[in-house]
């Protein structure tokens, strides 16, 4: 047996029954499809994945086809989130020069088939990492690290990519991403935020007096986990996809990086911190914080003396993300009570970024 690999295939990522109130038109879905795919026959099994917190996501599974249908959430978003056109266009054109995105079917914008623009893609069969490993995945320290620093490296490849060569270039909106994405991130805790959460008033202003200019401009992925990462299910320490583009655009890798250590929680984390996990970065031969901004600093040559910001940064946006879902809770948007406590998590991360910037130091 292969070091990092498992003592038996683990199951591949699995959906289940839709929830109440997020079904799907079926008819109307499958109806559509059948004009882009000549080969379609049958009717296809729906269930769908639990694992993301944001836009609903259905497996469509017919006889000779293995679909999954993307939507946004039903309830008020921000004006620029969860946007399906543009969600498509990013991994359609990434496609060609980043092979781990899926392959898209279609998109389609009438409203009137399932109340929402949605878009459909070919399902990229593998394991999922969530906070909890699936059953038959046995992974040592060493093998642990193996899948650890191949992660890393897909980001740091994703980050190679030229975007004139996928046709990106108009992507983003240029140079200032950081200042923009400070100013655009408070307004979007300003609209979402609740009564039973905290302004964030001094975090905010900390991070408008302290934004650096951007060290470079590529292509980011922006939600960078181990749940947005397929991995082959007879070698987990290799990656054979990664979803979830919605954030994708053109911007400071720096960022990308710093917003994915927001998800990253050590095992010697305080208890709060690791009750927050959703991803086995506390398995032994994890990389640490600290590791991983040294290791994809080595990897590219780039250099962060200002890293406090990026990891503040990271805290305060997933804050911002957590409260914008939890304000669809707290309006009667969504019923789904794992969203129910969002608010608590939001005041800890404040308290948490508040600790870093008295500190001056990052790795909190």
């Amino acid at each position: 047996m292969s070091e990092g690999r498992s003592t038996a295939v683990p199951a591949e990522d699995r959906a289940s029954v839709v929830r109440p109130g997020e079904e799907l038109n079926v008819e109307a879905v499958h109806a559509w499809l059948a004009e882009r795919i000549p080969t379609l026959r049958g009717r296809p099994e729906v269930t769908q994945y639990r694992g993301g917190a944001s836009n609903w996501t259905y497996r469509l599974r017919y006889p000779e086809h293995d679909l999954v249908l993307r939507r946004p959430p039903a309830g008020t978003k921000a004006k620029s989130a969860h946007d399906m056109a543009r969600e498509y266009t990013v991994q359609r054109a990434l496609k060609p020069v980043y092979p781990y995105v899926p392959t898209m079917v279609g998109l389609c914008q009438d409203e009137s088939l399932i109340g929402a623009d949605f878009y459909v893609m070919e399902r990229i069969p593998g394991v999922i990492l969530r906070a909890r490993v699936p059953e038959g995945l046995r992974l040592d320290a060493a093998g642990t690290r193996r899948l650890c620093l191949e992660v890393l490296d897909r980001l740091v490849e994703l980050h190679a990519v030229d975007p004139a060569a996928a046709g990106l270039q108009s992507l983003g909106r240029g140079s200032g991403y950081v200042r923009r994405q400070v100013e655009g991130w408070s307004e979007r805790y300003e609209r979402a935020r609740t009564w039973n959460v905290s302004s964030f008033r001094r975090v905010r202003d900390w991070l408008a007096s302290n934004a650096p200019d951007d060290v470079a401009t590529c292509v980011i992925h922006n939600d960078w986990r181990f749940d947005n990462v397929v991995l082959d299910p007879h070698d987990v320490t290799r990656v054979v996809g990664v979803l979830d583009w919605e954030m994708a655009t053109l911007g400071d890798p720096l960022m990308d990086l710093g917003g994915a250590l927001a998800y990253w929680v050590q095992r010697d984390d305080p208890l709060v911190l690791r009750l927050t996990r959703r991803q086995p970065t506390h398995l032994p031969g994890m990389l640490t914080r600290r590791e991983v901004v040294e290791y994809y600093l080595a990897r590219t040559g780039r250099s962060a003396p200002h890293w406090v910001f990026y990891e503040v940064f990271g805290l305060f946006r997933l804050a911002v993300i957590a409260q914008q879902i939890y304000y669809r809770y707290h309006h009667r948007q969504t019923r789904n009570p794992a969203f129910r406590h969002f608010w608590f998590l939001v005041n800890y991360l404040e308290w948490r970024c508040r600790g870093m910037i008295g500190k001056g130091r990052a790795y909190g």
